[in-house]
């Protein structure tokens, strides 16, 4: 088992985190996640396994009632030949039909998307996707989220003073 895939003590299943889109909770409102499985093709493992991707411009978007996850960047395998992939294919999402259409009558509604918070490998080393409902933040909100995590730091910090004297 690899150091960073060590066992919670709650018994989760364990996981090696390849990207994650830190930007997304900023500038979205999470409202819920589905884990979902990936179609790739061999050498986008490989890269993978390397820890190379970004998620920061994905988007799922639904095609014929299948889930399709769009503009995730997984680079080309160093050493691929000509079986190599390209960057920034649609790759399909593999999930039960009732999760997918759950999802979609969700983000039919305005202002809703479907955005990748995260890849990784689980357990079993197939790779995983944690994908998000979300809302789309206004500016405003998203200085006073900020303005609110400061705020905190900052009473955090005057505790720990007052804790220290």
């Amino acid at each position: 088992m690899a150091k960073n895939a060590k066992k919670s003590a709650k018994n989760e299943p364990a996981k090696k985190v390849v990207a994650t889109n830190r930007k997304a909770r900023h500038d979205y409102l999470i409202e819920d996640t589905v884990e979902a499985g990936l179609v790739l093709t061999g050498t986008e493992v490989k890269s993978l396994r390397m820890g190379r991707a970004s998620l920061v411009d994905g988007f799922a978007s639904d095609r014929g009632g299948e889930l399709w996850l769009e503009n995730v960047h997984i680079p080309e395998y160093l050493n691929g030949t000509w079986t190599n992939h390209s960057a920034r294919r649609r790759r399909k999402l593999l999930m039960h039909r009732h999760e997918i259409e759950k999802l979609l009558g969700k983000s039919r509604e305005a202002g809703h998307t479907l955005i990748p918070l995260s890849m990784y490998f689980s357990d079993g080393g197939r790779v995983k996707v944690e994908i998000a409902l979300a809302k789309g933040k206004r500016q405003y909100d998203k200085r006073q989220a900020l303005r609110e995590r400061q705020d905190q730091r900052e009473a955090e910090r005057s505790m720990s003073l007052r804790r220290a004297h």
